[in-house]
């Protein structure tokens, strides 16, 4: 493969990871609008948000990293694709609470193919050295998914409506699930499917016997484990800011049109940045420190999160406000990259989609699942006990307990190198 062509493939997939990320974001950049229109209470739009999409998405994850390890990764996510695209139009239709909810299910289970497939089809292409990299330029569908969405939200929503950038995004989707159908697999995946040509390729037992390994990788690796605890507590204050626009108009007093324009505006060019600084400086950190890239996390983690605590807490709604917000977006970009190709390096080669499924499970169940829908919850018994600033108050205790990553990611690195040399 010429190196031309693996950068295509690189490019590629990480357009359809940020049509997965503005699909998924697209509910809560509309909450003004969607909220009051279909007259959703704040548990019910945070279960919209979270444990609806989350649940499936995390479960069915695991299943789909242990299947994308055994089949024609292109294809698997052109299924994928196709899946979570209708049901992103199924959306645009809903007349309320429960007519959402059904969508939003299935939509998890339909975009929980892409990441692991697609990590585990780019590691066939690209040396782990340059994993970090990879990573990092993959996940710059976050910035660029979640700003899309603000886009979306602020221009084409006053214009068409919620329901029709719903039905527009279907489409789209559906376009380029019938692309990606046409991909080649790798040479080395192709190879090992001519091999299994005449055996079932997936069922229970296989199944069964992924997960039975599974839990011994997991066992066996301190670092692995940590890592892993370590982006659960980091995704409990990305969790909650799925309330971040409703906290800006009804706590800050923004306009609901014109925040989301500034926050896409201030959000795309500080994520990708950021993505990029995580990739590519985690690359660099552990090539001339040898320690793990947990440690680089933690590095980034110490030297933001006063910053990003004050974002909270100031009453300025100017410069210095938008200042701290574009360090907010960036230090979010920062997680990505370092901790996937962490994941990834600490996988054994045969089970590198399962290893990273299973991560993706832990962290949207518990850190994305637990704190989406129990931040709704305290943001409604706040508002019934008549406190002031609730979604300030519940996006703030969130934040703080993202802290706990601090220590799982400084030990997780300091693990890693000698776990390395036990593998060797």
């Amino acid at each position: 493969m010429t190196s031309k062509f693996k950068y295509f493939i690189l490019f590629y997939l990480t357009t359809l990871n940020i049509l997965s990320f503005v699909d998924r974001q697209l509910l809560a950049s509309f909450s003004n609008f969607i909220v009051p229109d279909l007259g959703l209470s704040n548990t019910e739009f945070g279960i919209l948000t979270g444990l609806a999409f989350i649940i499936f998405y995390s479960i069915m994850g695991v299943i789909m990293g242990a299947i994308a390890d055994r089949v024609h990764r292109p294809k698997f996510m052109a299924l994928g694709v196709a899946l979570w695209s209708l049901l992103t139009a199924a959306t645009g239709m809903a007349k309320g609470f429960w007519m959402l909810l059904l969508p939003r299910i299935f939509i998890g289970v339909g975009e929980s193919i892409l990441t692991p497939t697609a990590i585990s089809y780019m590691s066939d292409y690209f040396p782990k050295t340059r994993m970090g990299f990879v990573a990092g330029f993959y996940y710059i569908a976050v910035p660029v998914g979640v700003a899309l969405s603000f886009f979306i939200a602020g221009y084409l929503g006053p214009i068409w409506g919620w329901r029709n950038c719903f039905y527009a995004l279907g489409a789209l989707g559906l376009v380029l699930a019938l692309i990606t159908y046409f991909f080649k697999e790798s040479d080395k995946r192709t190879e090992e499917l001519l091999l299994k040509n005449n055996q079932t390729i997936v069922n229970m037992d296989i199944l069964r016997e992924s997960f039975s390994e599974l839990r011994g990788i997991i066992k066996s690796n301190l670092s692995l484990r940590l890592t892993i605890y370590g982006g659960i507590a980091v995704n409990f204050i990305l969790g909650a800011t799925v309330f971040d626009q409703l906290w800006l108009v009804n706590d800050k007093g923004f306009d609901r049109a014109e925040i989301l324009l500034i926050t896409g505006a201030i959000g795309l060019p500080a994520g990708i940045l950021g993505n990029l600084f995580g990739g590519i400086g985690s690359d660099y950190y552990v090539k001339k420190t040898g320690n793990g890239r947990q440690l680089f996390l933690f590095w980034c983690l110490l030297v933001f999160t006063p910053f990003i605590l004050f974002y909270r807490l100031t009453t300025d709604t100017s410069t210095l406000f938008f200042s701290l917000m574009f360090l907010g977006f960036f230090q979010w970009g920062t997680f990505y990259g370092p901790i996937t190709s962490a994941v990834q390096e600490m996988a054994p080669e045969k089970h590198k989609a399962l290893v990273l499924a299973y991560y993706i499970f832990m962290v949207n169940l518990v850190g994305l699942g637990f704190s989406t829908t129990m931040a709704g919850v305290m943001i409604d018994a706040l508002i019934q006990y008549g406190i002031e600033k609730p979604y300030s108050i519940t996006i703030l205790t969130f934040q703080l307990l993202a802290i706990f990553s601090l220590p799982a990611f400084y030990i997780a690195g300091k693990n890693y190198k000698s776990v390395n040399k036990g593998a060797a």
